[in-house]
């Protein structure tokens, strides 16, 4: 095995790159002082391509593999291939326990493989995976892999395939391999702003997260905003989980706010939160968009309803009990930002507003109706809607009886 096959680790690249000087180095230095927005990944990892390919290495592919804090995907994988944009492929969880992974050099690196160094000008039959057979049929001579061990333990892989005669010179490999230190730092700092955006998104919705993010994080800070409101809670469920398994509560409640969720977001709503089987959402507006985002509001709730009873017919058909929602609607002022605790803060609406859209909520147990408004909802909301009234009714905490509407 030649030096350039021998593994070196991490520390080993680092010192020799500190000793020739990183500054002299045209890739190190890219590397050390390029500015990139946190989450302008993808357009890194092509310039990275660039650079290293500028330096006669003759790229037909380079592969970026990065494991994920994401609820639905397990990785995102980046690809550039000279003349076309780079591309990202997500990978879900369930990606681990297939024959695509398991029977790949990315297997092999993540079960602790320091290089891999493969000729593809080879017969067919000697060469082991799928991927090197594509790569050949592309015109690659040789394929290259090689471990990014991030500070978190977790091993991320970049692979390279070059059409240069003859392959990867040695002194190539080992330039790779002395770069995989400062690359590895590049890509792990991206990584984790990512994955804190994604988690972020995840738990305290994309309006929320942003706020976050652009700095929004002092206790009681927070500001008016003016939006319709969406407030749902499952009725009889309380009763009905008491009969339960756990994992039966988490899959009846995931499936319910499926057919909650998609609607909202698929008509501009942000969920900000859920309460067991509740789940609250706001579609901010201003004057010019206060008529759209109440109509958004109430489509999205006719929807939900009309979901859920679709979700119902499947339940029926597995023998198990119809579920069935409470969807209170009002427009209104509230304060969004972060309340609670030091050390413990959720970012959410409170307001005047969000105690009145509770007890429309509540009142659809007593008017036995799916949907209710407010007519100050209502009066936004009827341009292109048909509404009807129910009268005036009273509602705790509201000085006067309130007229409520449902969907007529």
């Amino acid at each position: 095995m030649s030096d350039a096959n021998m593994p070196q680790s991490n520390e080993e690249a680092r010192v020799n790159i500190i000793a020739t000087g990183w500054r002299a180095d045209p890739l190190a230095n890219w590397l050390m002082t390029e500015l990139y927005r946190p989450n302008a990944e993808i357009d890194f990892f092509e310039d990275l391509c660039k650079q290293i390919d500028a330096e006669d290495m003759h790229l037909t592919r380079v592969f970026c593999g990065l494991l994920s804090l994401h609820p639905l995907y397990m990785s995102r994988n980046f690809i550039w291939r000279p003349g076309h944009e780079a591309e990202v492929v997500l990978r879900g969880h369930g990606v681990t326990a297939s024959d695509f992974y398991r029977k790949s050099p990315i297997f092999l690196i993540h079960q602790g493989a320091e290089i891999i160094r493969q000729r593809l000008d080879l017969d067919d039959d000697q060469l082991e995976f799928d991927i090197w057979h594509d790569l050949k049929r592309d015109g690659a001579i040789e394929y290259l892999a090689l471990p990014m061990h991030f500070s978190t333990g977790e091993v991320n892989v970049l692979s390279f395939a070059t059409s240069r005669p003859g392959g990867f010179a040695d002194a190539q490999v080992a330039r790779l391999r002395d770069m995989i230190p400062l690359m590895t730092v590049r890509f792990e700092l991206m990584n984790a702003y990512t994955a804190t955006g994604n988690l972020l998104n995840t738990y305290l919705g994309e309006a929320a997260a942003r706020r976050v993010l652009a700095g929004t994080v002092q206790r009681a800070e927070g500001e008016a905003i003016r939006a319709a409101i969406f407030l749902c809670d499952l009725r009889g469920f309380t009763r009905m989980s008491d009969r339960m398994e756990g994992r039966e509560i988490i899959e009846t409640l995931d499936d319910y706010f499926d057919c909650m969720i998609e609607p909202v977001k698929a008509m501009g709503g942000e969920v900000l939160k859920f309460m067991g089987d509740g789940m609250l959402a706001i579609f901010p507006m201003d004057d010019r968009t206060a008529w759209l985002a109440c109509h958004s509001a109430l489509a999205a709730a006719v929807e939900g309803v009309a979901n859920l009873a679709d979700l119902n017919k499947r339940r029926q058909e597995q023998q198990q009990p119809p579920l069935k929602v409470g969807i209170g609607l009002h427009a209104g002022e509230v304060i969004f930002g972060n309340i609670g605790s030091a050390d413990r803060l959720d970012f959410t609406v409170i307001g005047r507003a969000v105690n009145e859209v509770s007890r429309v909520e509540n009142l659809t147990r007593t008017l036995d109706r799916p949907v209710l408004m407010t007519a100050s909802f209502a009066r936004l909301a009827m341009q292109g809607a048909k509404l009807e009234s129910l009268g005036f009714h009273a509602l705790p905490g509201v000085s006067r009886p309130s007229e409520i509407f449902r969907p007529a």
